[in-house]
């Protein structure tokens, strides 16, 4: 079970990581300069399969579409790491945050290894191949990101939550300044003060694909060598996955270990109010 200090001390480790994603590594700004130079020799069928993510994207956010994972093999391994039947998203929401933390580094693992082997396949063609792996690495990220939601006890067929990963995938591709806007656009998630606000911004949602177009830099530069790519795409896949894994899980801990928090405060306030309002005795007639 969940303590007060125990959630604490595991919301101190998330703010800890927040702050460590305050800079990026000087190479992976250099990753980002190519993409004048991509834009010019990538070949038009991948620039029209890059165009098309945008509007999967739009339609992921609006209906789920195909991307939406089912949630019965989540509520399996929740139910295999407590010991007890989870059987709802609303039962997942009552596992301790432990317990949440492993279930997200199997996905995290287990994600990680089928990048692998999805980028070693689509990196054996080269730039050709590539046109195959963009779109696969975007379905893979988004249900991984799902999974993550479900293992916090968060429904990922509800719109929110969809705008949410998005949030999560535009926070892992974006820049310092970036990071900072969406973690305050966030902040208010689990007490449901999002809506009108967030919702608004993913008016202007195409731009997180292109930032997440944008990670891709000279490692898809790399990827588009034929059978060298095989190298290149599965190290770089792997990695992706597993950086979009862990700040999902960071994301979706502080939301959710936030939420039990305020549910333990107004657990404590309760019975303070309740003794305050008790009608004092009347005085006897005797």
């Amino acid at each position: 079970m969940d303590t007060k200090e125990s959630l604490q001390h595991s919301l101190s480790e998330v703010d800890k990581w927040e702050k460590d994603q305050q800079g990026l590594w000087f190479w992976e700004k250099i990753t980002r300069l190519p993409f004048k130079l991509l834009d010019k020799i990538t070949p038009a069928f991948i620039q029209k399969k890059i165009g098309d993510l945008l509007d999967e994207i739009g339609n992921y956010v609006q209906t789920g579409g195909k991307y939406l994972t089912q949630e019965k093999m989540m509520l399996k391994k929740l139910s295999e790491q407590t010991g007890s039947e989870i059987e709802t998203i609303e039962d997942a929401s009552k596992v301790s945050v432990q317990d949440m933390k492993k279930v997200c580094l199997d996905i995290r693992e287990s994600r990680g290894n089928i990048a692998t082997v999805q980028g070693a396949s689509t990196g054996f063609g080269g730039m050709f191949t590539l046109a195959i792996d963009i779109p696969v690495l975007l379905g893979l990220s988004l249900k991984t990101l799902q999974e993550i939601a479900i293992a916090h006890g968060y429904d990922p067929s509800k719109k929110e939550e969809r705008v949410f990963i998005v949030k999560c995938l535009q926070f892992a591709s974006a820049d310092i300044v970036g990071k900072q806007a969406v973690l305050n656009e966030l902040s208010g998630y689990h007490t449901k003060t999002h809506s009108s606000e967030v919702f608004s911004q993913l008016q202007g949602w195409r731009e997180v694909m292109y930032s997440y177009r944008d990670t891709y830099g000279i490692k898809k530069l790399l990827q588009m060598i034929p059978v060298a790519g095989m190298v290149f795409g599965a190290l770089t896949n792997r990695s992706m996955i597993k950086e979009l894994a862990e700040t999902g899980t960071m994301l979706y801990q502080k939301r959710r270990i936030l939420a039990k928090l305020d549910e333990m405060e107004k657990a404590e306030q309760e019975p303070a109010s309740i003794e305050g309002s008790e009608t004092p005795a009347l005085p006897s007639d005797e």
